[in-house]
């Protein structure tokens, strides 16, 4: 069943994008079915939960999220069991474990240790100080607006090059998931599906269909209309955190920016790919699972 005549799901920003890309460029280069993203699925209904693996097959969830936001994330749903009446909710519901059974689940950092360190080393002494009281105290929104200047500053392009470099670690891990048939299909996602979520597609479909720049630029550009009905819980998000409304959109030029980077300091996808430690025998390994001969 193709995704189309699929039900939708409760689930912001969710699409098949190879599929997609397909579509784009009008022919199938990508096996459709196998290379899922979305923003964060935690509150999927019960219905679409089952939907995922009954119906869409998902064998593997990369969770790109940080500690912090899967702290916030706990704490939400918390608040929404402990609000919601129970004869409103079915049992199924009630019951359900975050997590769905019968699906891998790997979590990583995608803003990583090294991501970190780079924005710390941008702060004052004091700030920094403050910074860290704030998080062993357990202050994580409060601390992280100590750091929101810094990224406003950067804006969504310079954070995405920045990750390029520094969670080379982050992208292995992604890419070695990606290498092995048997966690297919996958979903990718973090908290919108945007941006480190973009970044991991952006990727993975330059590398199986480069010459497709203006397809991976649709996919990326597209999510702005995924999370339409997500935009004022992300804005309050941001605003809890500092960071500015730029963050709710899609920059147009992300997708030149990357691939420009790319080119200009590695040459290739393939190369900066390998300076990540995806090797040459793994990128052969994921094209044949899914490029279509």
């Amino acid at each position: 069943m193709s995704d189309s005549a699929r039900p939708p799901l409760s689930i912001p920003n969710f699409r098949d994008a190879g599929a997609f890309l397909n579509k784009v460029i009008g022919r199938i280069r990508i096996k459709p079915g196998m290379v899922y993203r979305s923003g964060r699925p935690d509150d999927a209904s019960f219905q679409d939960r089952q939907r995922l693996r009954n119906t869409y097959k998902l064998r593997t969830i990369i969770d790109l999220r940080t500690k912090t936001e899967h702290v916030q994330q706990a704490q939400k749903r918390d608040t929404k069991i402990k609000s919601s009446p129970a004869a409103l909710q079915s049992n199924d519901e009630a019951a359900e474990p975050v997590k769905i059974p019968g699906i891998n689940y790997y979590e990583i950092n995608f803003n990583g240790t090294a991501f970190n360190k780079l924005l710390l080393w941008k702060l004052s002494w004091w700030e920094l100080v403050r910074l860290v009281t704030l998080m062993v105290f357990g202050y994580r929104n409060e601390a992280i607006q100590i750091l929101a200047p810094t990224m406003n500053t950067m804006g969504l392009v310079g954070i995405a090059k920045s990750l390029l470099e520094v969670s080379k670690p982050e992208i292995r891990q992604v890419f070695e998931i990606y290498s092995e048939e048997r966690n297919y299909p996958v979903l990718v996602h973090c908290t919108q599906g945007k941006d480190r979520t973009g970044l991991v597609v952006m990727l993975l479909l330059g590398l199986l269909s480069e010459n497709s720049l203006d397809a991976i630029e649709k996919d990326y550009l597209i999510s702005e209309k995924g999370l339409e009905s997500e935009k004022n819980e992300m804005l309050k998000e941001l605003e809890k955190v500092g960071l500015s409304a730029e963050f709710t959109a899609c920059d147009p030029d992300m997708v030149k920016e990357v691939f420009g980077h790319i080119h200009e300091k590695y040459g290739s996808i393939e190369t900066y790919l390998e300076s990540c430690g995806v090797g040459k025998e793994m990128q052969e390994k994921i094209r044949s699972i899914l490029c279509c001969s």
